[in-house]
Formats: C-alpha cells, structure tokens, sequence
C-alpha cells in the first residue's frame, strides 16, 4: 500500500513536471492550472491502473499449485468508472498441494483455502469437501464429530476443485 502511494505521488510529480515543461517550451501559452490538472489525472490514471492490475499481479505471483476459484467484482459509488468495467477485489484460490483424502471415507478431502483481499489481510481456511455428497464443511472442532455439512452440488468451485485434484 505505501509502495502504491509513493507511486502515484511520482506519477503526479512526473506529469507536473511534463506541463511545465511543455509550458516552458510554448513560451508560456499554456494557462496556468494545467501543472495541477495533469498531476491529478496522472495520479487518478495510476490509482486506476494499479485497482484494474491488481488481481493479474497477485494471480499471477501465486505458486503453480494454487487454483482462483472465485473472484469478486468491486464497484463503488466514489468509483463511477467501475460502473462501467468493474475490478476483481478479492479471491478465493485453492492450495491443490493440500488436497488429502480422508483414509477412512475416501470420498472426502480435507483442502486449504486461501481468501486474497485487495486491502485485506490473506487469510486461510481449511475446509472439507465430500466428492460424493457434493457437500463441503468447515472442519469443526478437529475432532470430526461436530461438522455441519452444507449440501452445494457437484458443480459448486470449490467442491470441483478438490474433488478434482485426485480424480474423483
């Protein structure tokens, strides 16, 4: 986040600086707002570009066993363009390398799930899928007695995921 501000203070700087500059050049024709004017639109133009980038980036930085599963579109009202084209604001991504099978019920996996928010935190949950049931449940208190199992069907992202890693 602090790496973005500096960011976008440079882009306002560096834009600033090609009016003057192109004043300087036209012999003072250019009216005087237009220093401050081209610092904001720069600075607006690189906040954009940086919300519109930041799924590709994270995406794209994760290890080859990660899965996105599901992503969720932002729009906002102070954001009037994400009206039009709104951006991924968070994700969901499936560690296949934690995909286990259950040696007793082999139609369940135990999977890790990782929640990636663009001002957030990353958090993790481990999460248990039946293949057969189409049904996934978080792991209760880790005794495997108090698992309260939320039918979903087959097709559901996150049951396909897991269930998909080993075949079944």
């Amino acid at each position: 986040m602090f790496l973005e501000l500096i960011a976008t203070i440079f882009a306002g700087l560096a834009a600033a600086g090609v009016a003057l500059l192109a004043n300087r050049v036209l012999g003072g024709r250019l009216p005087r707002w237009i220093a401050p004017v081209a610092a904001g639109a720069a600075m607006l133009a690189a906040t954009i570009s940086s919300e519109y980038s930041w799924f590709g980036r994270t995406a794209g930085a994760l290890p080859s066993e990660f899965e996105v599963i599901e992503t969720v579109e932002s729009r906002a009202v102070w954001r009037p363009w994400t009206y039009l084209a709104p951006f991924t604001g968070r994700f969901v991504a499936l560690d296949g390398a934690s995909v286990r099978q259950n040696s007793v019920l082999p139609e369940q996996r135990l999977a890790d799930l990782w929640f990636f928010g663009r001002w957030a935190p990353v958090r993790q949950l481990q999460i248990r899928v039946d293949c057969a049931r189409g049904a996934r449940a978080l792991p209760g208190d880790g005794s495997g007695d108090n698992v309260v199992w939320q039918t979903v069907g087959t097709e559901d992202t996150i049951v396909s995921a897991a269930c998909g890693e080993t075949g079944t």
